[in-house]
């Protein structure tokens, strides 16, 4: 039986548009919101003109702004793509800060879908990005794509969505764990979803959480393009279908949190640019007694 449904969304608010100023229009798809050491916010994401042409998105949009809900100011593409370093396009930026450094995570494709490539660029500034020099950290499939980093107990953990088997099968949340951001383990499995195929599927923009001892997962697009669907467990390591807390009308949502409240954003094709939305959890846990992992 499902749980209720007990995380939800304000109304969202257009942050940033992206063809504001360009002739024609252009989206952000799974995109990043991070703050910078000086308080300065950065957004990082897919870009492209409409209509969509995720094979031929082939740059990062950077934006930035002095408080979360803007202005925004348009600022030159964070990154391009590479076919020298075997990229094919670029997706999925995702940003974390770590010992003065700003890590870059992100997909960058390949000629074999099966092993997908996940890469690494680093920076001292968030406006200067540098690929690490040896290549992908890892290859995974089917498309392998969307990563998120957080951290748990003493440990990086990276999800990202991807097949249960490389060549296809279930659509999953996958993760690898590192100590230093470069060197990451074997493939385990978060979360498997009844559906199966091969390329875009429901388990997208994984993003998770801890808020109050429970760990949150936020997927989709699920049922359809603009959904996300939320679920609820008391290891970061184990999501089930049936443990459903919430779905909220967001695609390629992120979560932002700026010392007072969490944040929910929303993006994608023919959308119009990233949305942002107050974002609730539970103030209380329930009677079920989580056991939460020491962060």
């Amino acid at each position: 039986m499902a749980m209720r449904e007990v995380v939800c969304a304000g109304a969202f608010v257009r942050i940033y548009d992206p063809g504001a100023d360009e002739p024609e229009a252009w989206y952000i798809n799974d995109h990043t919101i991070v703050r910078d050491t000086d308080g300065r916010w950065h957004l990082f994401g897919i870009t492209h003109q409409e209509p969509p042409d995720p094979f031929n998105e082939i740059e990062f949009a950077h934006a930035t702004a002095d408080e979360l809900l803007g202005p925004w100011t348009k600022q030159p593409p964070a990154l391009r793509v590479d076919p020298d370093y075997g990229e094919t396009h670029i997706w999925a930026p995702f940003v974390v800060t770590a010992d003065g450094r700003y890590y870059m995570f992100y997909a960058g494709g390949g000629e074999d879908r099966t092993a997908a490539a996940i890469n690494l660029a680093t920076s001292t500034d968030m406006f200067h990005w540098e690929r690490r020099c040896s290549g992908p950290l890892f290859r995974d499939g089917y498309d392998a794509r969307d990563p998120m980093v957080a951290r748990v107990g003493d440990q990086w953990v990276m999800y990202y969505c991807a097949t249960s088997d490389p060549a296809g099968g279930n659509h999953v949340v996958a993760y690898r764990t590192s100590t230093d951001l470069e060197h990451w383990g074997d493939r385990h499995i978060a979360y498997t979803d009844p559906t199966v195929g091969t390329e875009a599927g429901n388990t997208e923009s994984p993003f998770v959480v801890q808020v109050d001892g429970w760990w949150y997962l936020f997927i989709g697009p699920r049922p359809d393009y603009v959904g996300t669907d939320v679920f609820r467990s008391d290891n970061p390591f184990c999501f089930r279908i049936g443990n459903k807390v919430g779905h909220i009308a967001s695609h390629a949502a992120e979560l932002v949190h700026d010392d007072i409240r969490w944040w929910i954003t929303a993006a994608g094709w023919g959308q119009g640019g990233v949305y942002l939305a107050p974002l609730t959890f539970p103030h209380h846990r329930d009677s079920a007694a989580a056991k939460a992992v020491p962060r």
